[in-house]
C-alpha cells in the first residue's frame, strides 16, 4: 500500500522556519527575528512539497504515523531550510592554485588577468575539455556543496566566450538538472571576460547578434533552459555601457538580470541594476552610497560574496550600511577557480566575522534572501506550507552551532533532503 506522505521529521529541539508570513524576503528588522519552533515536526507530501508544520503534539494528531514513507526523529537536533548558494562559476577544467601562491607574493587579480592568467588561463582549459570531463567534475563539485547543506545553487557558464564553449557549459549544467537531485538556477555569463582579440564593444556585439539569439532558439527548442544573464562590468572588461546593452538584450528574451558589479572598481554597477530592474547585483565591494540607495529602492537584492573579498584580500562589502539602508542583502559562496569554496556554513561564518553580520542576518541571507535574488522565494528558502521540503537537519540542539563551529559542519550535518528525498545521510550519499 503507497504511503500518503513522503516524510516525517519530528520531535526537533528547534526547527528554523525561518519566515512565518509567506515573506518573498526579509529586511534588517525581520531578521532579527527569525521564525524558529521548538519540538517541532514537519511533513512533506509525496510531491515533494511542505504539507504542514508545527508542534509535534499537534502533528501527532492531525497525521497517523503510518501514513509516512520515511519517519525521521530528531530528538535533540535542529531543522534548518537547504541553504541556497545565490553565486557560483562550477563548470570548468584545469586549476589555479599556482595563480594563489602569486596573489599570496603580492599579486593582484588585475595584474594575473593581464597577464594571460585568470578567467582567459581557464577559457583555455575548459575550451580543451569534452563535455563529459567538465560534467564529471562539476557533478562532483555539486555533491561536495550538497554534503555542505546546499539544496539550490546558481550555476554560471562564462568559461568559454565563444559561443560553442559557452553552450558546452549550459548543456553540462543543463544534464545536471536533469540528473541530479540539487536544484540549479542556470545562468549565462558569455561577458565574463572579452575574449583576446575583440574590444568589450565588439564582445558585446557578438553576444547581442549571435549568442542571445541562439540561446531563445534552444530554449524554443527545449534543448537548453537558461534562467539569469550574467555580466563582469568591470574596468578592463566591460564598460557601463557595453554591460547596459547586453543586459537589455537579454531582458528582451526573458533572462533575469543578475550581474557582477562595483568589485575591484567604482563603475555604479548597482544604480545599473536599480535602473535595469535587476533581480540582484553580485560582489558590491566598491559600491557608492547612491548605490546603496537605489538597490535599497528598487528591492534589487546585494549578493554578498566573502569569500573573494577574503581570498582577494579586498575590501569587505559593506553589509552593514546596506542592512541599515534597508537592502536585500543575500550570500554566495562565488565558488570558483580563483575562489575555491563549496560550503555555505563557512561563507556565513565569514560573513559573521568579517562583514559583521548577526548569525540571523547570515542564515536569512544564505535561505530566504538568496532565493528571492533568485526569483525563487516563492518555492525556496523558508520552511513554510506550499514550499519545497529542502531541508538540513545537524545534529546539535542550538541551529547556531552551524555557523559558530567553523568548517564542522561536516561533522554536524545529519541529513539533506530535497522535494522529501534523503540524498544525503552522514558518511553516505544517497540517490546520486
Amino acid at each position: 500500500m503507497s504511503c500518503k506522505f513522503k516524510l516525517l521529521l519530528e520531535n526537533a529541539e528547534q526547527m528554523v522556519v525561518v519566515c512565518r508570513k509567506e515573506e518573498e524576503f526579509l529586511l534588517q528588522e525581520g531578521m532579527q527575528q527569525l521564525a524558529v519552533l521548538e519540538n517541532a515536526s514537519l511533513v512533506v507530501g509525496n510531491d515533494g512539497y511542505i504539507k504542514a508544520v508545527g508542534p509535534t503534539e499537534l502533528i501527532r494528531n492531525q497525521f497517523s504515523h503510518e501514513s509516512f514513507e520515511t519517519k525521521i526523529d530528531c530528538s535533540g537536533k535542529c531543522v534548518l531550510p537547504g541553504f541556497i548558494d545565490a553565486h557560483t562559476h562550477p563548470v570548468w577544467a584545469g586549476d589555479r592554485v599556482n595563480e594563489f601562491a602569486m596573489k599570496l607574493a603580492g599579486a593582484t587579480y588585475m595584474e594575473i588577468h593581464q597577464a594571460g592568467g585568470g578567467i582567459n588561463s581557464t577559457v583555455e582549459s575548459t575550451t580543451a575539455a569534452s563535455e563529459e570531463e567538465l560534467y564529471c567534475s562539476f557533478k562532483h563539485r555539486l555533491q561536495r556543496m550538497l554534503r555542505a547543506g546546499t539544496t539550490l545553487v546558481e550555476c554560471k557558464s562564462g568559461y568559454g566566450l565563444k559561443l560553442e564553449t559557452e553552450l558546452k557549459m549550459l548543456r553540462v549544467i543543463e544534464r545536471a538538472q536533469t540528473e541530479m537531485d540539487i536544484g540549479i538556477s542556470s545562468t549565462y555569463c558569455g561577458a565574463h571576460s572579452v575574449p583576446k582579440g575583440k574590444s568589450a564593444v565588439e564582445a558585446a556585439d557578438d553576444i547581442i547578434t549571435n549568442h542571445l539569439p541562439a540561446l531563445k532558439q534552444l530554449a524554443l527548442n527545449g534543448e537548453i533552459h537558461v534562467d539569469n544573464i550574467d555580466v563582469f562590468c568591470e574596468k578592463g572588461v566591460f564598460d557601463l555601457e557595453s554591460t547596459k546593452r547586453i543586459l537589455q538584450a537579454g531582458k528582451a528574451i526573458g533572462l533575469h538580470l543578475n550581474f557582477h558589479g562595483d568589485e575591484l572598481s567604482p563603475m555604479k554597477s548597482a544604480e545599473l541594476g536599480a535602473e535595469l530592474g535587476a533581480h540582484a547585483v553580485s560582489h558590491l565591494e566598491e559600491i557608492s552610497d547612491e548605490g546603496i540607495v537605489a538597490l535599497a529602492k528598487t528591492k534589487v537584492s546585494a549578493v554578498l560574496l566573502p569569500t573573494t573579498a577574503y581570498i582577494l584580500r579586498l575590501k569587505q562589502p559593506r553589509a552593514r550600511d546596506m542592512l541599515n539602508a534597508g537592502v536585500i542583502v543575500s550570500l554566495g559562496s562565488d565558488f570558483n577557480p580563483n575562489a575555491y569554496c563549496l560550503s555555505m556554513p563557512m561563507v556565513m561564518h565569514l560573513a559573521c566575522v568579517n562583514m559583521r553580520m548577526s548569525l540571523n542576518e547570515a542564515l536569512a541571507a544564505a535561505t530566504i534572501n538568496a532565493a528571492y535574488a533568485l526569483g525563487r522565494s516563492h518555492t525556496h528558502g523558508s520552511l513554510e506550507v506550499g514550499k519545497q521540503g529542502d531541508v538540513v537537519i545537524i545534529n546539535s540542539s542550538r541551529w547556531e552551532h552551524l555557523i559558530y563551529q567553523f568548517g564542522g559542519h561536516q561533522e554536524l550535518i545529519e541529513y539533506v533532503i530535497i522535494k522529501g528525498k534523503i540524498v544525503h545521510k552522514k558518511y553516505s550519499i544517497l540517490g546520486l
